[in-house]
Order: C-alpha cells, then structure tokens, then sequence
C-alpha cells in the first residue's frame, strides 16, 4: 500500500492483499497500491490483463479510478509541500523508488551476512511484479546482470512441480577431531548414511544423487560450518574458505578442527522437462507488435515505447531499453540504458546499463536543505538504516564472544557531525537512545584533538554510557580536514572486570565496584590500534577484566564494522554527492521530528480543552523495593512539543546498582516516541527535538534517574529503563505494564564469565493480545542458543517453556512469561541475578487485570528449594540449579468486555491462556524488531 505520511512517501508494509486489492481491481475498498502506481506509469498494459474485474468480473483495469486516487495523493503531497508543485507521474515514480528501495534492504542486508556482496552476482527474478522493478533493483544495488525466467509469473509453481525429493540423514559426531574421524570413522558413517537416505529414497539408483557432509568447526568457536565433500579439495580447506567468506579474518594456523555431525543427502531428481530451444534468429533487432507510452523518472514521458511479445521473440534477439516485454504471466519493464537479450530456452537476460546520474551536484547546501524530496525521504531512510544494518552484520560475523555473535547485544548507528543520531538498524533501543549522547560528549572532549584515522572508545555512564559492559566505539570520518559524519557501534562485553563475572554484580553500590571505566580513549591513533592503551585500562580496577582476549577481539569487530558503515556512506556520497546525503541526513532528523509531533497531537486531541493548549498526563509506578517513578507529561496540543517531568516525586538514588544514568532515561523517552508515532521511520535524534525531559528540580539533586557520578548503575539500564518505559507508555495508556524486567542471569568464575537476558511476556493493548517469550520494550537480544550454551560452559538446561496462565487476563491478553531453570555441573561459580516485577505485578489498563509476578529459586542438589530475592548474589555448588520464573504481560480492558461479546456469538467466555499466544502478535517491542523464542 502506498502512503503519504508527514512529509514522506512510505510503501507498506501494509499490503492491500488480494482482496480488496489495489484501486485498479475495481473491489470495494480497494487500496492505493504499488500496482496503481506502475499502471498510472503505463509499465502496465491494461489490454493485455484478463477483463475478469468489477462486481461482475468482466472489465479490465481501471486505469481512471487509479489516476484519481493517486491525484488524491498528489494533491496531499503538494499541499504539504508549497514552494515546489509536483505531477501525479512524479509521485508515482517516487513511491516506485521507495518500493525499490526497501527491496534492496534486505537482500543487501542477507547477502553481507553470509559474507556475499551482490554486485558479483546474477538478480533472478520471479513473480508477477518483479519483472517490473527488476532494472531498477540490479541498478540499485550494482548488479550488472539479471535473469527474468520465461515462466516467471509462475514460477513457485513451476519449481514445485519440479521439485526433487529429497531424503537427509544426519549422525552426531560428539565434536572428534577432524584428522581423526578421517582415519577412524569417516568412510563407515558416510557409507552407512548413504545407504540408509538411499533405501528411504526408493527410486531408481540413476536419477538419485548424493551429497557428503561434515559440520565442521575450529575448536574454541560456536559456529559450525556445513562442509560438502569435493574431490579437489580437502574438508579443511574449504572450512577454512568458508570461514573467511562468511567471518571476514582467518583463525591462527594449526586450529583444531572438530566434527560436530556427519550428514548425508539422497536428492531423487524429478522428470525435468526439456525445454525445446526456441528458433534462433535471422536478425537482432525485432519487429515489436504494439507501441506504448510510459513514464520513466530519469525521462519523463517517452512516446513509441515499442512492446514485445516475449512467445513470438527468437533466440539472440536484442531489446535495448526503453522497452516492454509482455511475458504472458507477468511484463519485464526494459529500463533506459539497459538491453535485454532472449536466451535458447526463451528466457530474459538483462544487461543492466549505468545508471542515469542523480541529482548530484546541481543544488548547493543551502539550496538542498530549503527543498525536500518526498521519494528521496523514503529512499534516504532506508539507505541510512541498510547502512547500519550491514555494519551490524558486520559486527555479528566478525566478533568472538556469545553475548555479540548469538545474543546480538550491540547496536550500530550513524551519525551527522554534530553528534546527533541519524539512523540505526533495529537493534537495542536502550543502546541507541542513548548513543548520542556518548558521541557528542566524546566529540566534546577531545574537540580539535581528533584526526583522521582516529578511532575513540568509551563506556562511562557519566559520559552518555549505558553500564558499564556497554562499551561504544566511534569512528569519525574525516573530509577536507572536518569530520563530516560518524559511525559508532555499542557492544555489551563479556566482562571488564570488577567485582563478580560478567561485571553485574548484584550487590554493587559504586559504580568502580562494576568495571573498568572508560571516560574517554583514542583505541586506534592514525590508524594504529593503541593495544597496551586499552589493556592497560582493562585491568585498572581492582579486580581486572577477567576475559581480556575476547573484548579486545570484539573492540576489533566494532572498529571493522564502523569502517564497513563509513564506505557505505562514502559511497553514498559518490552517488548523489557529500552535500546531497549530509542534507538528507538532516531531512530524516527533521522528518522523525515532524512525526513525533504529529503523534503527541494526535494522542491528545480528544483530551484537549477548547480553552488551553497544555494537556497533562501523569502516571506513577513503583519499583520493588518501593521507590516511585513519578512522571508528569505536558504536551502542547497546538504545536505537539511536550515536557517529561520526572523531577515530581521519582525517588532518590538507591543504594543499589538500579539508579539509571541520564542517557538512559532520555533513551526510554526517543523509544517510546518512537512507539507513538506508529511507522517506520528511523529512531534519530530528531525523535527528542520537541521534547524537554526533566529529571530533578535542581541540577545538584540526584534521583534514581539521576544519579551522582560515582552511584552504581549495572542495573539501571536492564531494569529501571523498562519501568520508565512502563510509565510513559501508561501516562500515555498506550498499552498495559510488559514484564517490566529483561531478567538478567550472569554467573563465571576466574576463568569465564557469561551474561543473558530472559524473555516474559508483553503487555496487550487496545486491539492486540501481548506476545508470550518475547524480549520486550528496550532490549532486543536473543537468547544464546541451547547446543552453545551447554557446550561452552558448565551447565544444563533442564527447562526452557512457556509459563502458561503468567499473562493478565482482559479483553485483551497479556502475554506469558517463562520458565528456565539451569543446572551447574561445577563448583565455585558465582552466580547474580537483577530483576524486577518480584514484588509488584505489572499493570493491566482499561479494566484489564495484572500479570503474575516474576519468581528466582535456588534448587540445591539435595532437592531443596529456596527463594531467592530479585537481586542477589549466591555462589554455587555442584548440581545446584537456578530456576527463573519470568513475569508475564498485563492484559487491556474488562473481562466482562470479553464476556458479553462471547455471549452474542457463541455462549463462551474468552480462555485468555490458549490464545495470548495464539492472537495478534502486535506489542510494542515488535515496532522495532523483537527476538521471540522459538519452542
């Protein structure tokens, strides 16, 4: 579906579906849709769809009706708009753009996590739309070649039809060393499950071929690599191939190689047909059977387009573009500047020519910044989010410690030369809201003392930090002499020392007690890796990082993957030119401004006085240990600015580790903005720009939101930034009370360290039931995967399901927490937990009820069961397990809501356990992309 949404041009990700369908099917409510777009554009030919359209399924198209809409559109868009009028053709072609777009996102982002760059492939193409955009798409992402199938209207269909059958049969290895299982088992276990796939496969030896296998890993690494028997080379070879392919580095030489499982597959090929070759032709150039007009963004209006059919084309003929290609089930749009080829089989390849020059360089800064593209808006935020998408991909595939590589603790953005957030991918929210102001600070800092080739690193949480373990890396790129924007990546480490493994100890009271603190550091000067700088800072405090090899290693991976983000940008500059994309950097910031308070307004229309502009809003909740969170929101109802007041009656700082730093708190506020404003658009700083938040009354007053340098803050980020989130989203009654906790589980001993987050349930809301194991709200991690868990450290995994009933029941469900319970196969550990949601339930709204309360026990090897409290510290024995049973979601809206509907239609009252599962999976999370655990 297409929209016009403040300012921007915005495809999906709505779909208008089959039905109703786009404008043009002639449904009652029918859509605005990207089909409406290319047939206003003439890239479809109405004549030459099937008349099976109307409340009688015999008219074609209607191209009118589509023409009006978009008009509609247009008119919207020059109103917003005054000083430039645009055509209805040119809003058409924008929202194409759009849609292209944000179909190059993710194949840039799937391929680069793979270690793939797509300009070194073939695009296939298939469906009935594809062929439309499949030029543009190749252009777009550097693609010199595409293939358009004959049949590729069909082509599921089609390979379904043809598909192979397959058997595949595995055997677990228990991770023997490659060189021995080669002498010892590799012949016999391959041979065997050959054996097996092919009498399970029960068709004729000669159609059936096999494929070998071995999941292959280096010894101290997580990550097996499937491994395909070659006759040319040796399994290690190609391991080590593979490695460097999809990671980016090589190991050291003479790593162990390790067999997790040997794998055979039995592929029973199916009766392809043979495609009879198609005549060849006698000439290149054919003769096309109609003419046609369409539109094109680089030319306008092109008349004599000429029109093929792709049935009655030959072998070795050429198209040069323009053109079109009616292919039967879809029609191949030829763009200017590239040419299309018929193959023997009567298939399409297309020669993707350069792309026409953009608007690089025609306008000056000043000019560029008065005038405003609504397409290059759409096509702008998803260059600058793909942009951090693949640094975080990077990132992923470079680091070494689990909480990096499998939790996806990090987060990486980008930002303009002032320090202000521009883009992120969807990562951790708390990272990211609070990111901007470590960069500003760090800018601030060292002002003239930073150069080219500079790499700065920080973690202070009085200096824009989050805890501790959250350490920042930031790259400054440099033209002319000035820095001209910034890439920055945040990453939670494995451990930085203090007082307890994984830096998370639950009984902190000074933030020394939690780490090495980083204020301020050059990690890399001109280009050189300042190694026994940032060692040095490691093991400051009194009890030094614990796993010094891995943070350095993961350092490294936030450094390469900010310098991925600065070529991307780099070569965004190339194609539009520095002045284009720095001023689009300040039209995405000016455009999440524009949104947020058009969200403010629209939340509070209906509570406006006729008399005053100021609505408030006030909402309080307290922590389990008492302590109120107070805010006080007061949005202007005229102008959609607003004021956060949490300096009323939040609590003071806590001698404990919940106090939460400032950047966190502000971070709370940009996500839940970001909730509101209900699209996707990047979460920048412009976010924050109608918003004052205030924390205390006077600066030299501390709170738990606000608390003095030295207080401790491990907790603050993991837990009080969720409740913040629980108070504004409640003053707001945008949804009831999520689980209120990311549950933090940390135990190790002197020689490792490990941390993880546990999944509950999500509050529902005024049309959704809450999410059941999901990571809600400001975390955003995955949950370390059982296989790595158990085989990397000391522990078994007894349980891992669902809390089935922990959801608060409403007209609307609250999602279900869950239950892990973990045994620990060694003595000595050090286990902490910080949690919330023990004491007090979260919330329901609207007559919903509260979700049950989070539970943390000690099982001891003798069966003894003991409570623990919701922070805590205990040290271990042997066969001792650590059960956590996670709070659910609040439910949205009275029971007896749910009762007397029922009743009307069938008699029963809603079960609220069978279905927050089951429903609509929309919490506030998913706005930004959660990890739900997969049972």
């Amino acid at each position: 579906r297409l929209f016009f949404k403040q300012g921007a041009l915005v495809v999906g990700p709505e779909s208008a579906k089959a039905h109703p369908g786009p404008i043009c099917y002639r449904k009652v409510g029918g859509m605005l849709a990207l089909t409406d777009a290319n047939l206003v554009l003439g890239r479809l030919l109405p004549h030459r769809f099937p008349a099976i359209f109307g409340q009688n399924e015999n008219l074609p198209l209607d191209t009118d009706a589509s023409r009006k809409m978009m008009q509609i559109l247009t008119d919207q868009v020059n109103a917003w708009f005054t000083d430039t009028h645009r055509s209805l053709e040119e809003i058409a072609a924008g929202f194409i753009r759009v849609a292209n777009e944000a179909m190059c996102r993710p194949i840039r982002e799937l391929s680069q996590a793979r270690g793939y760059e797509p300009q070194a492939h073939v695009l296939a193409c298939f469906g009935g739309a594809g062929a439309q955009h499949v030029c543009a798409v190749a252009r777009a992402l550097g693609i010199s070649r595409a293939v358009v199938h004959a049949y590729a209207g069909i082509l599921s269909a089609y390979g379904m039809g043809l598909a192979d059958v397959v058997v595949d049969l595995s055997k677990p290895c228990g991770a023997k060393s490659l060189d021995n299982f080669m002498q010892q088992d590799f012949a016999h276990t391959l041979n065997t499950l050959q054996k097996q796939a092919t009498e399970q496969l029960q068709m004729d030896p000669t159609v059936v071929v096999i494929e070998r296998y071995l999941n292959l890993r280096y010894a101290g690494t997580d990550n097996a690599i499937m491994v395909k028997e070659d006759s040319t080379c040796s399994f290690a070879d190609t391991l080590a191939s593979n490695f460097r392919r999809e990671y980016g580095f090589e190991l050291s030489a003479g790593r162990e190689v390790l067999v997790d499982d040997a794998r055979v597959r039995a592929i029973g090929r199916s009766a392809t047909p043979n495609r009879a070759p198609i005549p060849t032709a006698i000439q290149t150039n054919p003769t096309p059977s109609e003419v046609c007009r369409v539109y094109f963004a680089e030319t306008g209006w092109l008349d004599g387009v000429p029109v093929y059919e792709l049935m009655e084309l030959c072998a070795g003929h050429v198209l040069p573009g323009p053109a079109m290609i009616a292919v039967g089930t879809s029609t191949c749009v030829v763009e200017p500047g590239c040419k299309a080829c018929i193959t023997q089989q009567g298939d399409i390849v297309l020669h993707i020519g350069a792309a026409p020059s953009p608007e690089k360089n025609k306008d000056d800064a000043i000019k560029l910044l008065q005038n405003i593209d609504p397409a290059q808006l759409g096509v702008f935020s998803h260059r600058f989010m793909s942009i951090a998408e693949q640094m975080g991909r990077t990132l992923q595939r470079t680091a070494s410690s689990v909480n990096i590589k499998e939790r996806l603790d990090f987060s990486c953005a980008l930002f303009s030369a002032d320090g202000g957030l521009v883009a992120n991918a969807p990562h951790v929210p708390v990272h990211l809201g609070a990111m901007s102001e470590t960069v500003r600070i760090q800018l601030e800092r060292f002002k003239n003392n930073i150069q080219s080739g500079d790499v700065l690193v920080a973690n202070d949480p009085n200096a824009g930090g989050s805890h501790l373990p959250d350490i920042t890396v930031i790259t400054p790129v440099f033209d002319n002499g000035k820095i001209v924007y910034l890439t920055a990546s945040r990453g939670h480490h494995a451990d930085v020392g203090g007082t307890t493994p994984g830096s998370m100890p639950a009984d902190s009271t000074r933030l020394e007690e939690e780490g090495a603190i980083i204020s301020g550091f050059k990690l890399v000067k001109k280009g050189i890796f300042d190694d026994d700088g940032i060692k040095a800072l490691l093991r400051s405090p009194v009890i030094p990082c614990r796993n010094e090899r891995d943070v350095l290693s993961d350092l490294k991976a936030q450094i390469a993957a900010n310098a991925k983000g600065a070529v991307l940008l780099e070569a965004l500059c190339q194609e539009y030119g520095q002045n284009f994309v720095l001023a689009y950097m300040r039209h995405v910031r000016a455009n999440a401004e524009s949104c947020v308070r058009a969200a403010l307004k629209a939340h509070v229309a209906d509570k406006k006085n006729k008399n005053a502009a100021m609505v408030y809003l006030k909402a309080i909740e307290l922590m389990d240990d008492g302590n109120p969170i107070c805010l006080e929101v007061c949005v202007n109802a005229n102008t959609g600015s607003a004021v956060f007041d949490f300096s009323k009656g939040t609590g003071p700082q806590v001698f404990g580790n919940w106090n939460a730093p400032r950047a966190v708190t502000a971070a709370a506020v940009m996500y839940c903005l970001r909730l509101l404003v209900g699209r996707d658009i990047p979460l920048n700083s412009g976010c924050l720009d109608p918003v004052e938040i205030i924390l205390t009354q006077a600066s030299d007053i501390t709170s738990m939101l606000a608390p003095s340098p030295d207080a401790a803050v491990c907790a603050g980020n993991v837990l009080t930034s969720q409740r913040v989130t629980d108070v504004i989203l409640k003053a707001f009654s945008a949804c009831a009370a999520s689980q209120g906790c990311m549950n933090n589980f940390v135990f190790g001993d002197d020689s490792f360290g490990y941390y993880e987050t546990i999944c509950g349930g999500a509050g529902a809301g005024p049309s959704w039931h809450g999410t059941s194991a999901v990571q809600v709200h400001m975390t955003n991690t995955r949950i370390t995967d059982l296989e790595i868990l158990e085989k990397r450290y000391p522990v078994y995994l007894h349980k891992f399901h669902i809390r089935r009933g922990s959801g608060g029941s409403g007209q609307y469900c609250g999602g279900d927490g869950v239950v892990r319970e973990m045994q620990f196969l060694k003595s000595g550990i050090v286990c902490s937990l910080l949690t919330e949601r023990r004491a007090i339930p979260p919330f329901g709204l609207n007559g919903g009820q509260p979700a049950m309360r989070g539970r943390n026990l000690l099982i001891t090897r003798k069966g003894r069961i003991v409570a623990l409290p919701a922070k805590v510290k205990v040290s271990l024995n042997f066969g001792d397990a650590i059960r956590i049973e996670t709070p659910g979601g609040g439910g949205f809206g009275s029971t007896e809501k749910v009762r007397t509907t029922a009743a009307s239609s069938s008699g029963e009252a809603q079960d609220c356990s069978s279905t927050s599962t089951d429903k609509f999976h929309h919490t506030a999370s998913l706005a930004l992309g959660s990890n739900a655990v997969d049972f």
